[in-house]
């Protein structure tokens, strides 16, 4: 009987212990896959960096416990590399997730600013034929190609101009009170005189005035104010649509101008008073996302009473 017990015994410890050369090679695979996808997923995680290994942040345990006296280290070994590969494979869906809401915000955005330019685009067109032309000598072409027998008898309805001449006299006297500004720096005294028209409500001199500004020095600091004063002369002469377009374009070929933020928050205002209630939303959204804490406090303030008043 001790015989067959010391037999079976030896049985057992010689079965026990032959698996595990195969269970070596096996594994050794596995940390050969565990390698090469680790590399990949550095490679998409740190595109610019070295392809070496990082450095793990948890440093084997040198200090003997009981995972050196341990019987089987082959178990021991399989169970961390079955949490490595688990580790690998939530770090993998992690990336490709955050990957593929990149492109989706990228899409979202690339589509707003092909929507706001087809949008402004009309408008745009028709803001300098506006500003140029009085309102009064634009009204007797409309009239003439309406009449066909009489329009020989309209032209005397020029008769009107004495009334419009008179004040336009006026007018200029009005204009003559503001002072031009003459500190040597042309650029600054251009916009400041263009500040003071539209601070006088002498909106349409003010406007011709900083469409000056802007057209003949476009990389000048001095750009980024004129267009955003632009946009609010238009706005205060009650002019939602050629304000919108003025402010939208100061925030798009001036994006980090000074006046770039408030361009930006008054847009939403002017899209709003045309009742385009969505995109001003979408305005102080962007407002929100682009500059956020960096956007003066001025700005985030009559931001957020215009986007409660919106409705957003």
């Amino acid at each position: 009987m001790h015989q067959i017990t010391f037999l079976g015994a030896a049985t057992i410890a010689l079965a026990a212990t032959m698996p595990a050369p195969a269970q070596e090679g096996a594994i050794d695979k596995r940390v050969e896959r565990l390698e090469k996808e680790m590399r990949a997923v550095q490679r998409s995680v740190f595109p610019g960096g070295s392809p070496a290994f990082f450095e793990g942040e948890i440093a084997p345990d040198s200090t003997p416990g009981e995972r050196a006296r341990s019987n089987a280290p082959v178990i021991d070994l399989t169970a961390r590399v079955d949490a490595l590969e688990s580790q690998l494979q939530t770090l993998t869906g992690q990336t490709e997730q955050n990957a593929f809401q990149l492109r989706e915000l990228e899409k979202q955005f690339t589509a707003y600013k092909a929507e706001m330019d087809q949008r402004f685009a009309d408008p745009e067109a028709t803001a300098t034929p506006a500003n140029l032309a009085p309102a009064p000598t634009a009204k007797p072409p409309t009239a003439a190609p309406s009449v066909a027998a009489t329009p020989a008898k309209k032209p005397p309805a020029t008769a009107a101009k004495p009334t419009a001449t008179t004040p336009n006299a006026a007018r200029l006297a009005l204009v003559k009170q503001v002072e031009i500004p003459a500190t040597g720096n042309e650029t600054k005294d251009a916009y400041d005189y263009g500040f003071r028209l539209w601070e006088a409500k002498l909106y349409p001199e003010a406007q011709a005035q900083l469409k000056q500004v802007v057209t003949k020095w476009p990389s000048s600091s001095h750009a980024s104010f004129a267009q955003n004063l632009l946009g609010r002369a238009y706005l205060d002469e009650g002019k939602p649509s050629l304000a919108a377009v003025a402010f939208y374009n100061n925030y798009k070929d001036r994006p980090s101008g000074a006046r770039a933020p408030h361009s930006l928050m008054f847009m939403g205002v002017a899209l709003d008073k045309l009742g385009r209630k969505a995109d001003a939303c979408k305005a102080f959204r962007e407002l929100e996302e682009v500059y956020g804490d960096k956007a003066p406090q001025d700005v985030r303030t009559d931001a957020a009473a215009a986007k409660t008043k919106a409705g957003c």
